[in-house]
């Protein structure tokens, strides 16, 4: 025997041995898991496995085969008759095992075995045996209807359902067990009649939401599916989590946005036409704010706070996440209607702070951002800091006055000055000075002081190095050492953080360390990548015009070089930073002309679509772009938004 037989089978004893120690506990199921693995391993032992070490003919019986009661061997050989589909010897097997014990193990494998080979008349002899062992359930009648369909005859068939539809009593268990016989038949109208009948003789209209929900699923049927979950909370409004659960299930698989209207709509008239249960508003705020949807969101949560006399923590939570999606309107319409309440209510001087924050990310988000609105937002971060002082509270709005001061009205100075009293105030929890450092290392990289900013990075780095700051700090200090030229220490550190827990900075760790790998042209080395790092480091320090200059110096110097879709792109972004829309458009139609399936033609695409959705204003523009988006390249991050603006521009959107 070679030693790869003696391997196996000592292998194979060791699970056999494993296996008779098991069977005596385990059930049913589970033995048959089990036999099935010992039949796969001695599979590998038979002679066309090994044929030059073993004789022909059949392999010995292993111990348990030997020792295994004759019913065993029987039930095993009928249930591997039945997966091969040899169900005419099945049927045999099965019929023997059930004349010694009519299980209704046996009974089922016996039934389907004498269905599939066409014995109609011995099938319905056996359930009419069967039903007389158990004459109250009704699961024998709809087998007897499934005989007569695959015999032939719906019409007999249909009159045995409506039979056991009619014979069902008040008793819940009957009603399950009928209900999953239809299942079990592929009848989930007749599984539905069940479960509806059941409802009306136990006297709950509330009764098996959850099997009626999971049916229509099934059957795409999700209004009434949505109905279903919505009425568990009729029931019991403890209900809430599990209802979110299943709801997002059923969302997440959502292409065409279908289910999620479906929902939106099914919410909207619950809280109208019941508007006194507060547990509908707080679905519906719940599901806007997994769609995006804040300014419903914030509708419904002024709606609670208002009813409920909560304490305004709903509406902070709406106005955060509105700001983390740009959605900066509904974030001040929040921010205000908390100050409106009155210096009594418990949020009032985080909103009057944060609608400041508020109207500055406002600002900053748009192109070029007016002169005269950024000198007003300086005035006002000052005139608080007088009234409040500097302190921890204001710690934001020292953070994003030095921000403006050194990215937008050219005072870096008073910017550095400014955080370096925050790194120094007292009473900063640690992060928070971490916080301050990493914006004062930007500003310092801003001003060219790379030593310094690589030095503050580090040090972040350094005391989170298990925390996503650290993983942001490290990022940025790879961004600089690229900035600068460092190529191959700049893709040593973003190669390690590939694998950062922060998903944004793995991504965008693995597509900067893309760019500096397939852009280092064996030709002309590092030369065209370092010019097109260098208006990077341009374009971040706002000198867009001497950002322009360098990247139109690299088509010219490399003709055909790989990172010229890169060099359209970066153009484009500075151009849209610029508010320069037209001109963006037309840089995005060069790159996906030029580069059909290049990296970056899906997003190309997308901004295409954006630009003609907000800033230029031509829908179907942007409704093409889009669809091209969606049907080039269905795998993108960017389709599912692509499909949702798409929808909503056809009209498929109602109130």
């Amino acid at each position: 025997m070679s030693i790869v037989s003696r391997f196996l089978t000592s292998h194979v004893l060791r699970l056999t041995s494993y296996v008779l120690r098991l069977t005596s506990h385990v059930s049913r199921p589970t033995y048959y898991v089990l036999i099935s693995l010992l039949t796969l391993h001695s599979s590998l032992l038979t002679p066309h496995s090994f044929s030059q070490d073993h004789p022909t003919g059949n392999p010995p019986l292993l111990p348990f085969q030997q020792n295994a009661p004759m019913k065993e061997n029987d039930e095993q050989l009928a249930m591997q008759l039945y997966q091969e589909r040899d169900f005419e010897k099945a049927a045999e097997v099965f019929e023997r095992l059930y004349e010694k014990k009519p299980t209704s193990f046996y009974y089922t494998y016996l039934l389907y075995s004498l269905i599939e080979i066409r014995e109609f008349n011995k099938a319905e002899k056996l359930i009419r045996q069967q039903q007389r062992n158990a004459p109250s359930s009704l699961r024998y009648i709809v087998d007897l209807g499934y005989v007569y369909f695959r015999e032939g005859n719906p019409e007999k068939s249909k009159k045995h359902y409506e039979e056991a539809l009619k014979k069902l009593g008040a008793d819940r268990s009957q009603i399950v067990e009928l209900a999953n016989a239809f299942l079990v038949r592929g009848e989930n109208d007749y599984a539905i009649s069940a479960y509806m009948k059941g409802r009306e003789l136990m006297k709950n209209p509330y009764l098996f939401s959850f099997e009626l929900a999971a049916i229509y699923e099934r059957e795409g049927e999700y209004r009434n599916a949505f109905n279903e979950y919505l009425n568990l909370l009729s029931v019991d409004k403890n209900y809430r989590n599990t209802v979110e659960d299943r709801l997002q299930n059923l969302l997440a698989d959502d292409k065409d946005n279908e289910k999620s209207e479906i929902l939106r709509t099914t919410l909207l008239g619950r809280v109208q036409k019941e508007p006194e249960k507060t547990y509908y508003s707080e679905l519906l705020w719940w599901y806007s704010l997994q769609q995006k949807d804040f300014e419903l969101a914030f509708q419904q949560a002024r709606s609670l706070d208002r009813r409920l006399k909560e304490n305004g923590e709903r509406i902070l939570q709406v106005a955060a996440l509105a700001i983390s999606n740009d959605n900066f309107d509904v974030a001040l319409e929040a921010y205000q209607y908390i100050i409106s309440k009155g210096p009594d209510y418990p949020f009032f001087e985080t909103g009057r702070v944060e609608i400041i924050n508020t109207r500055y990310l406002k600002a900053i988000s748009r192109p070029s951002p007016e002169q005269k609105t950024l000198n007003e937002l300086q005035q006002e971060f000052i005139g608080e800091l007088r009234k409040s002082g500097e302190n921890p509270q204001t710690l934001s709005l020292m953070k994003n006055l030095a921000h403006l001061e050194a990215f937008y009205l050219d005072k870096p100075g008073d910017a550095i000055e400014l955080l370096g009293r925050t790194v120094h105030m007292g009473d900063l929890t640690p992060s928070e000075r971490a916080r301050c450092k990493m914006e004062l290392a930007d500003i310092l990289l801003f001003t060219g002081d790379v030593w310094e900013a690589t030095l503050l990075y580090q040090q972040v780095y350094q005391d989170y190095k298990n925390d996503v700051m650290g993983q942001e700090a490290k990022f940025k200090n790879a961004r600089l050492t690229y900035y600068i030229g460092e190529f191959e220490w700049a893709r040593t550190q973003l190669d390690i953080l590939k694998a950062a827990t922060s998903k944004l900075i793995a991504n965008d760790a693995m597509a900067l360390s893309l760019l500096i790998s397939e852009n280092m042209d064996p030709d002309s080395g590092t030369v065209a990548l370092g010019i097109y790092a260098r208006a990077e480091l341009l374009d971040f320090r706002n000198e867009e015009a001497a950002a322009i200059r360098a990247l139109d110096s690299i088509p010219a110097l490399f003709p055909g070089h790989p990172i010229l879709d890169e060099v359209l792109y970066k153009k484009a972004s500075i151009r849209r930073k610029e508010g320069r829309y037209q001109e963006t458009d037309s840089l995005l139609a060069i790159l996906i002309a030029d580069y059909p399936d290049g990296i970056l033609t899906d997003e190309a695409l997308m901004d295409r679509g954006e630009l003609n959705d907000y800033h230029l204003n031509d829908k179907q523009k942007a409704m093409s772009y889009y669809q091209e988006l969606m049907e080039k390249f269905p795998g993108s991050v960017f389709v599912t938004e692509a499909r949702k603006r798409f929808r909503f521009l056809r009209g498929d959107k109602t109130n």
